[in-house]
């Protein structure tokens, strides 16, 4: 028996953060790509929560997890983990599905974070729960209360900023701000947990090895990411494409309808 003394990869914290910021910029492009679509509108939506859910959220947790070094044989039991992808998801999507049906709505803003925030809150501890280890685990109170508050206020702030704001630069920002929101939750949620001594005689489960989950996870997820942010852009380039057409239209119907009446009130004059 031993004490346990865990430590961070500051490399994969900084992974987990890239990859945050990454998802929550192409959650919030999908977003957009939602709004500017008549037809595909709830395809665009769970593909957002995709992005946001899968992405931002679960995929950083789970780098974020291979980032802290136990500093004993760790692995996560399959049925579990996945669970909570799909917790994540479905959380993310009910959050966009009830603000997009009215986004000036306050108070569908406030029950959709609080809805979003708790399911992020129960895909971290749920992904906690999947550890397979020769180690008890526990919580510090006080903690736990402030990282479910963080993933509360986090899910209000990143439905509200995948709504209201435009412009690549906003956008970049706030994914920035979303990314430290939910590495915010997610640290401060492992800072809660308290490890129980080593006890080597103690039966460890199979499960997933941490490496191999991570590198799954890390390349599946930008794959999806990256194909999410293309077809996205195609999306917001093909309505800005249309829009600009319509404005043309608009434009060479107006000037005929003005030389055509210049030509009208001639012909009058002459007649």
């Amino acid at each position: 028996m031993h004490h346990i003394e865990p430590s961070y990869n500051l490399f994969l914290v900084a992974l987990s953060f890239f990859v945050s910021v990454f998802g929550s910029y192409t959650g919030i492009l999908l977003v957009k790509a939602a709004q500017s679509s008549t037809s595909n509108r709830a395809a665009w939506i769970i593909a957002a929560a995709t992005a946001l859910g899968g992405g931002a959220i679960w995929t950083m947790h789970f780098i974020g997890m291979l980032a802290y070094d136990m500093g004993m044989p760790v692995n996560y039991d399959p049925l579990i983990t996945f669970a909570s992808l799909a917790i994540a998801v479905i959380v993310v999507g009910i959050g966009l599905f009830f603000v997009a049906g009215n986004q000036n709505s306050i108070v569908r803003l406030l029950v959709a974070g609080v809805i979003t925030g708790l399911g992020v809150a129960s895909m971290h501890y749920s992904g906690m729960y999947a550890m397979n280890m020769a180690a008890s685990m526990s919580y510090d109170p006080a903690l736990f209360a402030v990282s479910i508050v963080i993933a509360l206020v986090a899910a209000t702030a990143a439905l509200w900023l995948a709504f209201n704001l435009d412009g690549n630069i906003k956008m970049l920002l706030a994914a920035v701000v979303m990314g430290i929101a939910v590495c915010g939750m997610h640290y401060v949620g492992m800072a809660a947990m308290n490890m129980g001594e080593m006890d080597h005689t103690a039966h460890i489960e199979e499960g997933i090895k941490p490496l191999t989950l991570g590198l799954f996870i890390f390349c599946f997820s930008m794959l999806l990411l990256v194909l999410c942010l293309i077809v996205g852009m195609a999306q917001l380039s093909r309505t800005m494409y249309e829009a600009m057409e319509a404005e043309d239209d608009a434009s060479e119907q107006s000037a005929y309808s003005t030389q055509f009446g210049k030509l009208d009130l001639s012909a009058s004059k002459n007649g």
